[in-house]
């Protein structure tokens, strides 16, 4: 029985991400869709940014404390080129299956 990996079912497929802590959204997405390299992200060259942390954070105690919280990141197809909105949920499950979850405080 052979396992198939998330990363290379269907029409696209995760190549890598450079987004890391404290600015884990502001990484550079590179997806192959179809055969054909596209990158996403500021500063990628080739399409805008589409996601956004799914995470909070935040003051509390009178801002003598902080917290941040991680979540699942959430895509904004409209942002998508129109060529690849039809592959908008697999995109979704690709970034979400390999890219860790944001928290949108790392500067906190």
């Amino acid at each position: 029985m052979s396992v198939v990996n998330k990363a290379d079912a269907g029409h696209v497929r995760f190549v890598s991400y450079t987004g890391k802590w404290p600015n884990l959204c502001r990484g550079i997405l590179t997806l192959e869709i179809d055969g054909v390299e596209h990158r996403f992200g500021y500063d990628s060259g080739q399409h805008g940014k589409f996601w956004s942390s799914g995470g909070e954070c935040g003051f509390s105690g009178n801002y003598t404390g902080s917290y941040v919280h991680a979540g699942e990141w959430k895509i904004d197809a409209q942002l998508l080129p129109e060529e690849l909105k039809c592959y908008v949920a697999e995109i979704d499950e690709i970034f979400n299956s390999n890219v860790e979850y944001g928290c949108c405080g790392g500067c906190l």
